[in-house]
């Protein structure tokens, strides 16, 4: 595990996504964003594959499960690297499949049923163009094991969106019935978004720290190539909604503890096997 320099954890902090300092220890805030990256990763992975059989023709059925794979991978890194971090013996299946509902700490975008394929494309292409920008600047984490997870990560992203845009492309630019069902889905979709950029407590920490990029400083980059993929696909922006918050602070929508019903049940109900 690469070795950072301790951590000065702020003090008296309150309010929405404050942790309480003195009841942490040093790695807590390395070991509460570890889990964020992981858990994004994971769950929209965990939902792309429940397509495994039911895409539209064998090509998109093979990518998407190909881009789960990918997604769970990357989770894979950050929770044996939280697990290292955090010191109390847990591995990552274990983060993955022992943690309850109020432990995750991925955003509700991501957490979010499939619907139709329109709606998995808008998900997909609004998370994936978030993530690719979070990547690139964690290339320049503080943490080196961070930064090498993210040079192979962001390769795999760059795909993701690549995809997603294409198929939001081509069904807003297609039929009266696709391009409705598509801008139904970005629509739907859209009111997670303000989520990906809150700079909560720990979020700035880290930020300040180098460990993590300002992400209120990605919203207009991110606008701007969201907009040019949706003009090319004669669609509209999402209207700006109320934002929801809360996953980073483990409040979620109902939709999470379902998925963790399926994904969770073998290793919970034979928690001593070997695979």
């Amino acid at each position: 595990m690469a070795s950072l320099p301790p951590i000065d954890l702020p003090r008296g902090t309150t309010g929405a996504g404050a942790f309480d300092a003195p009841a942490l220890d040093a790695n807590a805030p390395l070991f509460d964003f570890l889990l964020r990256l992981a858990d994004d990763s994971l769950i929209l992975g965990q939902r792309l594959s429940e397509w495994c059989g039911h895409a539209p023709s064998v090509e998109v059925d093979l990518s998407l499960a190909n881009m789960a794979l990918d997604l769970i991978g990357q989770a894979t890194f950050f929770l044996d690297y939280a697990g290292e971090v955090e010191g109390k013996g847990r591995d990552g299946d274990a983060l993955a499949f022992h943690r309850d509902v109020l432990d995750f700490r991925n955003c509700w975008l991501v957490e979010q049923p499939n619907g139709d394929f329109a709606q998995t494309m808008a998900r997909q292409l609004l998370f994936s163009t978030w993530q690719k920008r979070l990547l690139k600047h964690l290339l320049r984490c503080a943490d080196p094991r961070i930064a090498a997870i993210a040079e192979k990560a962001v390769k795999e992203v760059s795909y993701h969106q690549e995809l997603a845009a294409e198929w939001v492309i081509r069904l807003g630019d297609g039929t009266e019935e696709s391009g409705r069902r598509m801008q139904a889905g970005l629509d739907w979709m859209g009111r997670f978004v303000p989520e990906l950029f809150e700079m909560d407590d720990l979020a700035t920490f880290l930020s300040e720290r180098g460990l993590a990029p300002d992400l209120a400083a990605l919203r207009a980059d991110y606008d701007a190539q969201l907009q040019a993929i949706l003009t090319e696909a004669t669609l509209t922006m999402p209207a700006p909604q109320r934002p929801i918050l809360g996953g980073r602070r483990g409040h979620h929508s109902e939709h999470l503890g379902h998925l963790l019903c399926t994904m969770q049940f073998l290793p919970r109900t034979y928690p001593d096997a070997k695979w």
